[in-house]
């Protein structure tokens, strides 16, 4: 998946950040409401205490009025009492929704990966974009999440400079008498070149801090690198499954070290660093000496007019604090607007992903809900090859499976059968050719609906840090006698015995301290029972008793076609002998089936790759 970025205009950069605020007003529409409560109010409070103060300043300076003094000190006590309950309700609200949307922020791709075609969560490309997205938000804050930020700070600025304007606008309308050696400060142009230079000022600096975050934008490939080796090599000692290996290989020294030095992108060597002490630093300082001249000028013009008579001391106290203010405004509106076109860059990964089409037709037959579990299958003239590649897994594949049946999928690693079970349970369409649902293209049928009638364990099957119960069900409500005799079934009616909880068990100590670790043949056995729960008319197992000791396995081989009932089975395995009780084998070799027949049949063809497969592994039970 090609993923060239440019550098977007503020106007291509506005309208991705509402596209990111749309999303998150569906999602929390909170955390819009308080934040912009919480930033008015946060904007606002400094300019109270300032236009106070400046009324306190000035009476004090002039006529020392009690009566007028307590006013205004009462005012300025009562409003400051005010704006500080109402920003500390107005901030705790707001930091109660962004930490909602904090947890939300995950599942607005979640929700997506959920929705993809499996061919599109299977690609390399769709990997390594999503890979992309979590790490820019990782290496610097980031993609959708960080717009959350800006529309706080945009409103902030919005208020600063409203505020800012009404406490100031009359520095510029008081004149200095007439008769002052300053008069000529009246005159409409010192004002207006005054505003500009204070324009041009409030430009410039946060140009400048706009230039340090062009060089965080450039690092984030580097640093996304960085994060995959920091985020499992670093990590790689903590990692319980592999915890046997790291030991007795010494992997903690002898690799993941080694590799953190290698990559050293948050070292004080790294290009990152030498720009932080470089040119982001000077830069940085560029903006910080700028703000000091602006501020140097407001207190000249402030002073100068006050000197000259056009206004009281305390009035010094509110322009040059309202004007501060004020620029500080226009300054962040300017640097967030920057941030915002930066920051497009980092959107655009995250949409792209939020715009992977669903391009498998989802069809709109229902699937009958036969009784007498009527169903038939057939592959006609099948031919798949994965997306990105042109080799072919599988070529002119056509078989039928007969209702009740149980086929067995056997071949070499690589030979087609995963393949073949994914495109039987749509997780991917074929290529080239039809699979036929009694008669019917499976494509035409509604795809949740067509899944339904399939019951799999994969061979990489994942088992949930939840209830025993709710790994069987898969659901939170469940029926308790259905699990226990499909755990029965399956052969783990003893180990539930052992269960200090039985069904309310939980698997694994991820989320309770009491949970139960289980070996890989219990959770196969698990997983065995999960798929009889379903109760679905085929049910599919990818090498179902691998993790099996030949105990075990013998009884579940012995009891399965009592479990299995009338349903049809198909079965993956690299153990031959468990082929036997099958009624018909398919040989899968180089993605073409190679041979089709009994146990019986097929090892009588001495010259096929069904008796190749046999005498290779028989021999180590009879050359004893």
């Amino acid at each position: 998946m090609e993923n060239e970025k440019t550098k977007l205009t503020y106007r291509q950069a506005w309208k991705m950040n509402l596209r990111a605020w749309k999303i998150w007003w569906k999602l929390c529409p909170g955390v819009f409401f308080s934040t912009l409560a919480s930033s008015i109010m946060k904007a606002i409070t400094p300019y109270v205490t300032i236009f106070f103060s400046a009324q306190i300043i000035n009476e004090l300076a002039g006529n020392r009025r009690p009566e007028e003094l307590t006013k205004w000190v009462i005012l300025t006590l009562s409003c400051a009492a005010g704006c500080a309950l109402l920003q500390g309700i107005f901030s705790r609200w707001a930091n109660y929704e962004k930490a909602s949307a904090d947890r939300l922020d995950s599942q607005i791709y979640m929700k997506k990966m959920l929705s993809l075609d499996y061919v599109d969560v299977d690609r390399q490309a769709v990997f390594d974009l999503y890979s992309q997205i979590k790490q820019n938000a990782n290496w610097a804050g980031w993609g959708i999440h960080r717009t959350l930020s800006f529309f706080e700070d945009l409103v902030t600025a919005v208020v600063q400079i409203l505020g800012g304007i009404g406490l100031s606008m009359s520095l510029f309308l008081l004149n200095v008498p007439q008769d002052s050696s300053l008069a000529f400060i009246n005159h409409p142009l010192i004002a207006v070149g005054i505003v500009g230079f204070m324009l041009l000022i409030s430009v410039v600096a946060p140009l400048c801090s706009n230039q340090i975050y062009r060089y965080w934008i450039a690092y984030a490939p580097e640093s996304r690198l960085a994060n995959r080796f920091f985020g499992f090599y670093a990590t790689l000692s903590a990692n319980r499954s592999l915890a046997p290996d790291v030991r007795m290989y010494e992997q903690e020294e002898k690799v993941c070290e080694p590799y953190l030095d290698r990559n050293n992108a948050y070292m004080p060597g790294s290009t990152i660093a030498k720009n932080a002490k470089g040119p982001m630093g000077l830069w940085a300082a560029l903006s910080q000496c700028v703000t000091a001249i602006l501020t140097g000028v407001v207190y000249a013009f402030v002073c100068l007019k006050a000197w000259a008579g056009a206004f009281g001391v305390g009035s010094v106290t509110q322009y040059v604090g309202a004007i501060t203010q004020l620029f500080r405004g226009l300054s962040n509106l300017l640097t967030t607007m920057g941030e915002m076109q930066g920051n497009g860059q980092f959107l655009q990964d995250g949409f792209q992903f939020l715009d992977i089409p669903n391009r498998m037709y989802q069809g709109s037959l229902t699937t009958e809900k036969r009784s007498d579990r009527n169903y038939e299958v057939e592959f006609r003239d099948v031919s798949f090859r994965y997306p990105d590649t042109d080799q072919w897994v599988l070529r002119h594949v056509s078989i039928k499976f007969r209702v009740g049946s149980r086929l067995a999928v056997v071949g070499m690693n690589g030979s087609g059968k995963t393949t073949f079970i994914k495109l039987l349970c749509r997780l991917y369409d074929p290529t080239e050719g039809e699979i036929l649902l009694n008669g019917i293209d499976i494509r035409k049928y509604r795809y949740d609906d067509y899944i339904r009638i399939f019951s799999v364990v994969f061979q990489d099957f994942k088992l949930l840090a939840l209830p025993l119960g709710e790994n069987v069900a898969g659901s939170s409500e469940y029926d308790r006698e259905r699990v226990k005799k499909c755990l029965e079934d399956a052969g783990f009616a003893e180990r539930l015995q052992s269960f200090p909880k039985g069904l309310d068990t939980y698997l694994y100590k991820d989320l309770k301290e009491d949970g139960v670790d289980i070996s890989g043949g219990e959770a196969q056995k698990i997983a065995i029972a999960r798929a009889l729960y379903k109760d679905a008319p085929f049910i599919i197992l990818d090498e179902p008793t691998a993790a099996l000791d030949p105990i075990a396995e013998a009884e579940i081989y012995s009891r399965f076609n009592d479990i299995v009932t009338d349903k049809t089975a198909i079965y993956i395995s690299h153990r031959l002998s468990s082929c036997k009780f099958c009624d018909e084998i398919a040989v899968f070799d180089e993605g073409k089936i190679a041979q089709m027949g009994t146990h019986d049949k097929l090892v009588a063809d001495t010259n096929g790759k069904y008796y190749e497969l046999w005498n290779a592994q028989a021999q180590y039970y009879t050359n004893i």
